[in-house]
């Protein structure tokens, strides 16, 4: 019997955007159902994020039924956008490449563009099955991801940030620390793990889910802002690039891709197969 098990679940349905933390979700292809499947572009067509806008760790979307979503932020009154009707593509550029997409209500637009000060629009991956596949360096045939930094899920251990911490404390920046896990943005929080196990994982089966290990999560700048405050720091990327760095990669947390699909819940067994 494994002692590890799903200590918290976390959607994020508007990309960079604080989300929400259901009890259960279930596993679609290309990650939980509602998570990262809406996002933020400039007039260029570039995706917004945390990177270039901090302040969006304030604001927070939440399901809102019928695949809609409420929104909310400081000094904005809430808002409810529906997901666009079939409509003309609009090109999305994430890290450099193209995803096709649906733009939403002008009042989206309006709402985010006085938010952030500048002009922005939210569009919606209206069909996940074709719209982005994962890295094919990494991926096997068919695998899909939605607006996702890259992979379907990422899954992180308690055991893992509280080793974290302890390197922080010991390190140049200790009054920074301890980090909370939001940080990281994961989807999937295991407690019962061994620090870093998950750097070994292949393949794991979380309730009646399986899902394949691909690789570790390199980290960026969003993971040295303070969701709570939207200001900077130096870690934890001081600390990952002295002791955690794993070929070019900041690694804290592992990249998951969804091989037999159900359901997850909070305490729901961890279990390794490979």
């Amino acid at each position: 019997m494994s002692n590890m098990h799903v200590q918290a679940l976390h959607i994020h349905p508007v990309k960079s955007v604080a989300g929400t933390a259901p009890d259960e979700v279930a596993v679609e292809p290309w990650g939980l159902s509602g998570d990262r499947r809406w996002a933020l572009i400039d007039p260029e067509g570039a995706v917004i994020t945390q990177r270039r806008h901090p302040r969006l760790a304030l604001a927070a979307a939440r399901p809102a039924g019928g695949g809609r979503i409420a929104v909310t932020a400081p000094g904005m009154a809430e808002l409810f956008v529906e997901v666009p009707e079939p409509g003309p593509l609009e090109p999305a550029v994430l890290f450099g490449k193209k995803v096709e997409t649906v733009v939403a209500a002008t009042t989206a637009a309006d709402w985010f563009s006085a938010y952030l000060g500048e002009s922005v629009r939210l569009v919606h991956m209206d069909d996940p099955a074709v719209r982005r596949p994962v890295d094919p360096d990494y991926a096997l045939p068919g695998e899909m991801v939605s607006l996702a930094d890259g992979y379907p899920l990422l899954i992180t251990t308690l055991a893992s940030l509280d080793a974290l911490n302890s390197l922080i404390a010991q390190g140049d920046h200790p009054e920074e620390g301890p980090l909370p896990m939001n940080r990281f943005r994961p989807n999937v929080v295991v407690s019962g793990a061994e620090a870093w196990a998950e750097d070994g994982w292949l393949r794991i089966a979380i309730g009646d889910a399986v899902f394949r290990g691909v690789r570790e999560c390199g980290r960026c700048v969003v993971t040295t802002t303070d969701q709570r405050t939207a200001e900077r720091g130096k870690e934890p990327l001081k600390t990952l690039g002295r002791h955690r760095r794993i070929g070019r990669s900041l690694a804290f947390g592992r990249q998951l891709v969804p091989v037999r699909l159900g359901t997850v819940r909070v305490g729901d067994e961890v279990r390794v197969l490979a």
